[in-house]
C-alpha cells in the first residue's frame, strides 16, 4: 500500500519551491508570560501565551494584519506527564493515560490581531476573548455525556474538573466579510461562528449530536455530516477556509475518522474533506486527501521510524475557486501542499453511510482507483526540510500573496519551553497561485 500511496501522491505533483528560491526570516515577537503552573510537591511551570493555534489574513485589512487563535489552553498530555511536572500519571490524572492536566481550567481562549512590520517585527494589537451571549468566558476543558465521550480534565492537584458544554478545542479560525470569526474545534467536532466582539453566536455540531450539545448560552444546530463524529479523539476539525465571498466552506480534518473504529483511523491515509453551503450547511461534495507516508516525514524519522497516525493536517488556507493550501505534517517536518477539487472524485452518499463496508478509511490506495475514486491531487510547495530556520510544529498560515507566507507555530503555551515563533517565507517566484 504504502509505494502505490506515495507514487500516487508525487507522480502528479508539481516541482516543489527549490531551497534557494526560499526565504525564511524571523519576525521577532514579544512574550505573552500567563503566570506559573505549580505543581505541589512537584515542578513549576512558566507559561506564555501561545497565539499561533491558526492564522487568517484577510484581504481587507491594512497591509502586516494577521488575526490567529489561541487553542483551548494550557494543557499537558497525561501520557508521559512525569517528565515534564515530576509528579506521576497515578497522582495527575488518575491514571488515565488519555486524558488532559489543565494547570489554568479557567483559561480564556482568545482571538488576536496581529500586526507585523517591514522591520520583522510583531505585536499584538487587539485582543477578542470569546464569550457565550450571557457573557461567560468560553474557555477549553472539555465535555462528555451519554453517547459522547471526550478527554477526561485534571486539574495541578490531580482532582476531576468540571465539564463544559460549551468548552472548545480551538484549532482553525477564517474571518467572514462582515468582520465575524468561522472557528474549527476539534471536541464535537464542530463549527463555531462568532461575532466581531468574541461573543458565540452558534454552534454547527454533526447531525445527532445538537442534543448533547444543547444548552441555554449558545445556539447548537446539528447541520454537519454525521460522519464527522467518528473523528477519533483529539483529531477533529483542525482545518477551516472560506472563499472571499464568505459563501463556501471547505472544512478538512486532521486525521482519518476512526470508522468503523480506532484501528482503521491509526492504519489509514485517506482523510475527507468536506465542501459545504455556509448558509444551508448542504453539503456542496466530499473528497479523498491522502496523507504521505510517516516514513517521508525527514526530521521526525531520525531517531526512530513514525507511524501513520503521527501524521496530521494542521492548518488550510484559500487559494482561489476550490483551489487549497493544505499544511501536512508530523512534530518537526512540515509540507505544505496546494490542491485543486477538480482533480479529484466527489464521493457519493454511500460513503457517508456507516453501515458501508469496507469504509473509506480502510481502502488502501490501489481499492480507491479500483472503484475508480481519485483523491487529490497534491503539489509540494515546499517542505520544511529542504529550508533553514523552520520552527517545529507550524500550526498557522497566512497567505499574504503568490510569493510570501507568514507562518505561526503552537508553542502550546510554553509548556516544553517553547516560544512562539512567526517567520515570514518568501518564495522566488509565485507558487500561492
Amino acid at each position: 500500500m504504502r509505494a502505490f500511496l506515495l507514487s500516487t501522491v508525487f507522480a502528479f505533483s508539481a516541482t516543489a519551491a527549490l531551497a534557494g528560491d526560499v526565504t525564511v526570516t524571523e519576525i521577532k515577537i514579544p512574550d505573552m508570560p500567563m503566570g506559573e503552573a505549580v505543581y505541589p510537591g512537584g515542578k513549576t511551570i512558566a507559561l506564555n501565551r501561545g497565539i499561533g493555534s491558526a492564522a487568517f489574513r484577510d484581504p481587507k485589512d491594512p497591509a502586516g494584519v494577521v488575526w490567529t487563535i489561541t487553542d483551548r489552553g494550557p494543557n499537558l498530555d497525561c501520557e508521559g506527564i512525569e517528565e515534564l511536572t515530576g509528579l506521576g500519571i497515578d497522582s495527575l490524572c488518575a491514571g488515565d493515560d488519555k486524558a488532559k492536566n489543565f494547570p489554568q481550567p479557567g483559561y480564556n481562549i482568545t482571538i488576536q490581531k496581529v500586526e507585523t512590520g517591514a522591520d520583522n517585527t510583531a505585536k499584538v494589537t487587539e485582543t477578542i476573548a470569546l464569550k457565550t451571549k450571557s457573557g461567560k468566558p468560553v474557555g477549553g476543558l472539555p465535555f462528555s455525556a451519554e453517547g459522547f465521550k471526550s478527554e477526561a480534565a485534571y486539574g495541578v492537584d490531580g482532582k476531576l474538573l468540571p465539564i463544559d458544554v460549551n468548552g472548545l478545542d480551538t484549532e482553525t479560525l477564517a474571518r467572514l466579510p462582515d468582520g465575524s470569526f468561522l472557528i474549527g474545534e476539534e471536541y464535537a467536532p464542530s463549527l463555531v461562528e462568532v461575532a466581531a466582539d468574541g461573543t458565540v453566536l452558534k454552534r454547527h455540531v454533526p447531525a445527532g449530536l445538537e442534543g448533547v450539545f444543547k444548552n441555554d448560552d449558545v445556539e447548537v444546530v446539528g447541520t454537519l455530516p454525521a460522519m464527522m463524529a467518528k473523528r477519533y479523539l483529539n483529531r477533529g476539525i483542525e482545518n477551516v477556509a472560506v472563499s472571499p465571498d464568505g459563501a463556501t466552506v471547505y472544512v478538512l480534518m486532521q486525521n482519518p475518522l476512526a470508522n468503523p473504529d480506532s484501528d482503521a483511523y491509526k492504519k489509514s491515509a485517506n482523510t475527507r474533506l468536506w465542501k459545504l453551503d455556509r448558509a444551508t450547511g448542504k453539503l456542496l461534495g466530499e473528497y479523498v486527501y491522502m496523507m504521505d507516508d510517516a516514513t517521508t516525514f525527514r526530521s521526525d524519522n531520525k531517531k526512530e521510524p513514525q507511524k501513520q497516525n503521527a501524521v496530521r493536517m494542521s492548518e488550510m488556507v484559500f487559494l482561489g475557486n476550490d483551489k487549497l493550501l493544505i499544511l501536512e505534517r508530523i512534530g518537526k517536518t512540515s509540507k505544505f501542499y496546494a490542491v485543486d477539487l477538480a482533480s479529484a472524485t466527489s464521493l457519493d452518499a454511500s460513503w457517508d453511510d456507516a453501515a458501508t463496508s469496507p469504509s473509506l478509511e480502510q481502502l488502501s490506495a490501489a481499492d480507491l482507483e479500483a472503484k475508480g475514486i481519485k483523491p487529490l491531487v497534491k503539489t509540494l510547495v515546499l517542505d520544511s526540510d529542504d529550508v533553514e530556520g523552520m520552527p517545529k510544529k507550524v500550526e498557522g498560515i497566512a497567505v499574504i500573496s503568490p510569493t510570501e507566507m507568514i507562518v505561526f507555530n503552537d508553542s502550546d503555551f510554553g509548556i516544553e519551553g517553547d516560544g512562539n515563533k512567526v517567520l515570514r517565507v518568501t518564495f522566488g517566484s509565485p507558487m500561492l497561485q
